[in-house]
């Protein structure tokens, strides 16, 4: 089974060499990294080229936004598999994709995900948010549960079936899409119960109080459009979040 993981990138120089050295230090061999760049400025497509192994594959052009970028580089990619891994993020260990693609060896199974720690872009050793998943049930989602979207592993056919990111999302297109493949498509998921990713803070959807209230609206938009839940789903999604948090330091 090939693995196929799309990496999004714009001008992020200081983090993408971790990221690429997270790729290529996986157990799993069978593994293809499609990486692509917006049209960087910084030294983001010199780091690339520098680390870049037969495994990577790179194109830069501009593109409408991340998600935009995200479906280009699914369009590119020939794995079974179709994993993310952004450009601040990196695996836990080297043997997620080896448990990845252990639970695709069942048929019946549509997707993998795990767990997801936020760690300091300062200290990565420190972890901020620790996300534990727990298994999955498909009314949990009425609940404000969602899988971690780093960690998602999803066939190729799901893709096909029911489509990419719906760019209209500006911040909340993972959210939508899950909850079109999880709500409406019914997909069978399993859990891997440890850290996949790490992702360094300060994403997208976290860096102002203006993008904060899109995303609010975009996640009542994408609860509303799949009939999954409303208000109340959308209250309880954001006080799952509390107990993520590490408030011992």
């Amino acid at each position: 089974m090939k693995i196929s993981i799309v990496t999004a990138v714009y001008n992020r120089e200081h983090t993408i060499g971790d990221t690429i050295l997270s790729v290529q230090s996986q157990s799993y061999q069978n593994v293809e990294h499609v990486i692509q760049d917006g049209g960087s400025t910084d030294g983001t497509l010199q780091i690339i080229i520098a680390n870049k192994s037969a495994m990577a594959h790179l194109v830069s052009e501009s593109d409408g936004g991340i998600y935009d970028a995200i479906n280009k580089g699914i369009s590119r990619t020939s794995g079974d598999v179709i994993g993310l891994m952004h450009s601040d993020d990196f695996f836990a260990h080297e043997k997620v994709l080896e448990k990845v693609a252990i639970e695709f060896q069942d048929p019946s199974v549509d997707g993998v995900y795990g767990d997801l720690q936020y760690v300091s872009a300062v200290n990565t050793r420190k972890v901020i948010r620790h996300w534990q998943s727990g298994n999955y049930r498909k009314k949990l989602l009425r609940r404000g549960w969602m899988p971690p979207h780093p960690t998602l592993y999803l066939r190729r056919r799901i893709f096909e079936e029911w489509g990419c990111y719906d760019t209209s999302f500006k911040v909340s297109a993972d959210y939508e899409a899950m909850l079109r493949y999880l709500w409406k498509a019914n997909i069978k998921i399993a859990y891997v119960p440890e850290v996949m990713v790490k992702m360094r803070v300060g994403g997208e959807s976290n860096r102002s109080l203006k993008l904060l209230f899109q995303k609010t609206l975009e996640d009542y938009k994408a609860l509303r459009r799949n009939g999954v839940g409303g208000f109340f789903t959308l209250l309880e999604k954001n006080i799952r979040k509390l107990k993520q948090f590490n408030i011992k330091d």
